[in-house]
């Protein structure tokens, strides 16, 4: 094994079971099927397997997009410009405008709607320039059972998921980032900013700056996995790997860390004692948001 420039594991390719080289081969018959692709490429490992799949089939008329805009976690452009010119597939960056959208701005239950449905409708209208007549996304098979507002703005503009119709798991989908020797196939999973904020509490550009500065801090304290989550009353409340927990609540990082966290704008806060944990602010979600 080595390390790649930001720090993520790069692998030997491995052998893959016969199931999972059947489920490689549908991915990219599927994608040879598309004359041209443009990949919503955020850098992280699924859009990584697909922005290699479209490269080995399309070559030249598959392209890589990355939105950007104030939502973005430090540092994520970088690796989505590190990984793809190891792919090697051409790579385009645009501006996108979500917190100019009132629905994602409130920040209901589908807030990640109005983020995909900003992402897509660009990514349309920069097809022409582009040269491609398809956009491709990330999503896999195990994306479909989880709040995914985002999933209704794909379908509304006819995106399709290759992995998710290749029957790719998200575990299958990191042992083909390995087998391709991508070097995100360790990569946590880094969803943007806005998903640190409680589900009612506006997004703000300025809430999006403190919850992005806090991380970087605790990145730089040795926490890697760790999620800032902005609750009403600008209360932080910190989810740090359960190894982290007791260094974290002692002296002296519990004192530093209270002062940088105010000075940054919060008011309070505090750490959650369950540890680190993906879409923990799902549980906030009333049973009318997830219909």
């Amino acid at each position: 094994m080595h390390l790649s420039r930001r720090g993520f594991m790069a692998t030997v390719p491995i052998e893959l079971t016969a199931e999972l080289a059947a489920k490689r081969d549908q991915l990219l018959a599927s994608l040879a099927t598309l004359s041209s692709v443009a990949v919503a490429f955020s850098g992280g490992v699924d859009s990584a397997v697909v922005a290699k799949a479209a490269q080995l089939s399309l070559g030249d008329a598959a392209v890589a997009v990355t939105g950007v805009s104030p939502s973005l976690a430090s540092g994520e452009l970088e690796i989505a410009i590190e990984v793809a010119s190891a792919i090697g597939i051409r790579h385009e960056i645009m501006r996108t405008d979500e917190l100019g959208s009132e629905g994602y701005v409130r920040n209901a239950g589908d807030r990640c709607y109005f983020c995909k449905t900003e992402l897509y409708t660009q990514l349309e209208s920069r097809l022409a320039a582009l040269d491609v007549e398809a956009i491709v996304n990330g999503a896999n098979v195990d994306d479909l059972g989880d709040h995914r507002p985002g999933m209704k703005a794909a379908s509304e503009h006819r995106v399709r998921s290759p992995l998710a119709e290749a029957g790719l798991t998200k575990a299958e989908v990191r042992e083909l980032a390995r087998y391709w020797n991508l070097s995100v196939s360790d990569k946590p999973a880094t969803p943007c900013l806005s998903s640190r904020l409680a589900y009612g509490v506006q997004v703000t550009p300025e809430r999006l700056r403190m919850i992005d500065e806090a991380e970087v801090w605790l990145k730089e304290q040795g926490i890697a996995n760790c999620r800032v989550r902005l609750h009403e009353g600008m209360i932080a409340r910190l989810e740090v790997p359960v190894s982290d927990l007791v260094r974290v609540a002692s002296s002296p990082l519990r004192e530093t860390l209270a002062a940088e966290f105010k000075r940054l704008g919060f008011r309070f806060v505090t750490l959650d004692l369950e540890g680190f944990r993906s879409g923990s602010l799902n549980q906030l979600l009333t049973i009318e948001l997830v219909k």
